[in-house]
């Protein structure tokens, strides 16, 4: 298990590393029969398998995290050969366990029942959700206890309902807190739909959570989708509603992961925190993201090479704040279409406890402070608008005091202001003076 995580880690860590000194600087068993299946490639971001290295690349280079190795083919496929399926049909209070490899078709509408994956920790083990329909009270829908990976397949055309309405009763020392929930590596696939209700985490991965397609409507208490290592995402369409984050990577020991990583898909995301949450990076390569919520997308390095992303914030449209000691600080943003609009009060667009890095793509920014940042705010590409007019630098608005139409009293020293003024010519909050902070022009 180690070794397997190590690897995966490893991988990523190579992009990691590159750009962060540049920032810085009842029981069931089958027969085993596993599935490749056939492979889904992503156009949108250009994700692509490459038969030779059997995992999926994209075109995206430099980027903050290493695109290579993140899906192998099996993770892109999109349907499973069932030709040597179990097939399981769910009864009332009649939980299933699941301990050996293969593939396992799952059918049938049952009341608190919990699907449990117990094999061999080198074990795939694929669940083909086939018109599955589970209401728990106080346990998971499907509980991966040890596997080396777990499938969660919608089968083509397919309707499935996985809920849990209680409060969920732990597992020994485990605190079991999602719908679906492992504590290995995670897959979530298929051509089907797939809802999930929680009081609690929708889906949770003590390792890797991939979503590779399928259409997923999740509804959860706390966060919808959450790993401790990586979120990674290459297609599906996902609607999310959320009383805590959308979207949340954290790994309270090892600061290289806790990542988010979006290659394509249409992300529908309305959470009470934020929409998308890395501890480390963030990053986004294409896709289609509609984001409501407190803050849009928060990690410590958050790039933005590709995509269609629309925020709408009550806090911080994009925040790239220290939850991580791998990076500086970074808003970076490379190319895509970049829409925020801010809600008024101590708010901002773009804010960055170390740099904003502009350099391609299409910023179109509604809000009364745009750009907030410590370090450096670097233009040397792409197209900005702020409420309506294109800007050529990124004045720093340092307390998110506002930008009320044009009155402000000029900073003294570096970038430092008087407290802005308000459309009236009402004087803003206190400001900062002779502040350090730069802005660079292309």
């Amino acid at each position: 298990m180690n070794q397997r995580k190590n690897k995966a880690q490893a991988a990523i860590m190579a992009g990691l590393l590159t750009l962060s000194l540049a920032a810085c600087g009842g029981a069931a068993s089958s027969s085993g029969t596993s599935s490749t299946g056939s492979t889904a490639a992503s156009s949108g971001s250009q994700v692509q398998v490459s038969e030779s290295s059997k995992v999926a690349t994209t075109s995206v280079n430099d980027g903050v995290m290493s695109t290579a190795d993140l899906f192998t083919d099996r993770d892109m496929a999109q349907t499973a050969d069932t030709s040597g399926a179990k097939q399981i049909t769910v009864k009332d209070g009649e939980s299933v366990s699941i301990t050996e490899e293969g593939v396992y078709v799952l059918s049938g509408s049952a009341k608190n029942v919990t699907v449990t994956v117990d094999a061999d920790s080198s074990a795939k083990v694929q669940l083909v959700l086939n018109g599955l329909t589970i209401q728990n009270d106080s346990a998971p829908a499907i509980y991966v206890k040890s596997a080396d990976k777990v499938f969660v397949t919608t089968a083509e055309g397919s309707s499935n309902q996985l809920s849990v309405s209680g409060s969920f009763t732990p597992d020994g020392d485990t605190n079991l807190d999602a719908t679906i929930f492992s504590k290995d590596d995670l897959v979530l696939n298929g051509l089907g739909t797939l809802a999930i209700s929680s009081s609690a985490n929708g889906v949770s991965s003590h390792d890797d959570l991939k979503v590779t397609g399928g259409t997923y409507t999740i509804d959860s208490k706390a966060d919808a989708l959450e790993a401790n290592d990586n979120v990674l995402i290459a297609d599906g369409d996902i609607t999310i509603t959320s009383e805590k984050d959308g979207i949340h990577s954290e790994n309270d020991e090892d600061n290289t992961v806790g990542n988010v990583y979006v290659a394509d898909g249409k992300l529908t995301i309305t959470a009470s925190e934020d929409a998308i949450q890395a501890t480390a990076a963030a990053q986004v390569d294409g896709g289609v993201l509609s984001l409501k919520s407190a803050e849009g997308i928060e990690g410590t390095y958050v790039q933005i090479n590709n995509g269609t992303i629309s925020i709408e914030a009550s806090d911080d449209g994009v925040n790239a704040t220290t939850k991580s000691t791998a990076y500086t600080p970074t808003i970076d943003i490379r190319g895509g279409d970049l829409t925020i609009k801010m809600a008024s009060g101590d708010t901002d667009a773009l804010d960055a406890n170390g740099n904003i890095t502009i350099s391609g793509g299409t910023v179109d920014i509604s809000a009364q402070s745009a750009f907030d940042y410590d370090g450096q705010g670097t233009l040397t590409g792409g197209t900005v608008y702020v409420n309506g007019e294109q800007v050529s630098e990124l004045q720093n608005s340092m307390m998110g005091g506002g930008m009320g139409g044009q009155g402000r009293m000029g900073g003294m020293g570096g970038q430092g202001r008087m407290g802005d003024m308000g459309d009236q010519g009402s004087m803003g909050g206190p400001g900062r003076m002779g502040e350090e902070s730069t802005s660079t022009t292309a």
